[in-house]
């Protein structure tokens, strides 16, 4: 588990003790003790306003949890842009040897198997993703390097 995920575990955890059903009866049997009308409603305040805080944390979890899980989960609509993207590129180098044995690797990009890929925790986009962004990045900058010095050769 990551420290963002684990933060995410130890808040859930913090906010579902700090108001469970016995805390409340408690708070609430307390309260009915109180003679004066107005002691009972600030303490019955007190709680409302703890619950709705509660509430309002909780969203704002669910919501970072909601992030966490877009940025690793490939919707079904992206997975058949992918599978049609690469079968496109497939037809295009069709030509060039190996490229016909690539039945079993277009077989592996469907749904199921992404699915059941991503059930099992695999990242395609930290593990795909990434390495392909930081091959691009590294391409880009040998290219500017490399015209940028031949640039300063041809000014001296």
């Amino acid at each position: 588990m990551d420290d963002n995920t684990m933060r995410l575990a130890m808040s859930l955890a913090e906010i579902v003790t700090r108001n469970t059903y016995n805390i409340v009866s408690t708070k609430i049997t307390l309260i009915r003790e109180k003679k004066k009308v107005e002691e009972q409603q600030a303490a019955y305040e007190d709680i409302i306003n703890s619950l709705l805080q509660d509430k309002i944390d909780l969203e704002r979890l669910a919501g970072e949890y909601k992030d966490m899980y877009e940025k690793i989960t490939i919707s079904e609509k992206d997975i058949e842009q992918l599978q049609n993207t690469v079968q496109q590129l497939f037809k295009q180098f069709s030509n060039l040897p190996g490229m016909n044995e690539a039945g079993p690797l277009l077989a592996l990009i469907n749904k199921d198997t992404i699915k059941t890929m991503q059930l099992l925790g695999f990242n395609f986009k930290e593990a795909i993703g990434e390495p392909l962004t930081e091959a691009c990045a590294g391409a880009i900058k040998r290219s500017l390097g490399s015209n940028t010095s031949s640039k300063n050769k041809s000014k001296k």
